[in-house]
């Protein structure tokens, strides 16, 4: 069985460094060129889908959209659910991480972006960025949508919704892509790996990037692997890992 895993491209709070989490920010002109070079590689590297999930974040959607017009597969059919979105950033979102960190200090920002369980300051409920307030998630038990997450919580939706929603179809030999976000994939990985806290917090998904998994048919992982430069795939993930360094002048 193979799965693949498509981080979204860069999108244009990416290009200026700030925390998204659930802000519906669009790709940036750079972030829809790495979608639709991820269509072209996946093409060309002859992966053909049977069934396709994503967000509720448009970032999500227009990387797959885009990616599947490479791939002249747009009839594809695409399940969308508010549990593959990024982990809720609560009021980090929209802050400059270089800035934040100059505030206070890489090592807090780095536990806020990487860490397990610790969960940046949560939103007011009457704060706009609520989600329960908005129209996306209009129809869904208010109680369920955060106002900050961890990746612990974050796990705690996506990692069900995955071996209740998509873990039956690949074991019904259905191919499989999943276009998302940084930590929701990170939280696939996680239990796919089997990775401690630690480990998951060195992990740096870049963005625009296909990841095959392959499992056996106990789904063990048997192989793992990037396609693309591995050059510009280290090149991206370091890029990742920068983002909340303060900047020096």
């Amino acid at each position: 069985m193979k799965l693949v895993l498509l981080r979204h491209g860069e999108s244009k709070w990416n290009q200026e460094n700030r925390f998204t989490g659930w802000t519906d920010v669009d790709l940036s002109e750079t972030g829809e060129n790495e979608a639709r070079e991820a269509g072209r590689l996946l093409k060309a590297e002859g992966f053909d889908f049977d069934r396709c999930y994503t967000s509720y974040l448009k970032r999500a959607i227009h990387t797959l959209n885009l990616a599947l017009e490479e791939m002249d597969r747009e009839w594809l059919p695409v399940v969308k659910s508010w549990k593959l979105n990024e982990r809720h950033y609560g009021g980090l979102q929209g802050l400059n991480k270089s800035e934040t960190s100059i505030r206070y200090g890489e090592e807090q920002v780095k536990i806020w972006r990487r860490s397990f369980d610790v969960q940046p300051p949560a939103l007011d409920p009457a704060d706009s960025r609520n989600p329960a307030l908005q129209e996306q998630y209009r129809g869904i038990e208010q109680s369920q949508l955060p106002l900050t997450e961890s990746l612990k919580e974050t796990i705690a939706r996506t990692v069900p919704y995955f071996e209740q929603e998509i873990r039956p179809h690949m074991q019904e030999g259905e191919r499989i892509l999943i276009t998302a976000h940084g930590n929701s994939l990170r939280a696939l990985m996680m239990a796919f790996e089997g990775l401690t806290p630690k480990e998951i917090m060195e992990v740096n998904l870049p963005t625009g990037i296909p990841l095959v998994y392959e499992f056996d048919a106990d789904f063990q992982v048997v192989r793992k692997a990037y396609l693309g430069d591995p050059a510009l795939i280290e090149e991206k993930m370091q890029k990742v890992a920068n983002q909340g360094k303060a900047q020096k002048e």
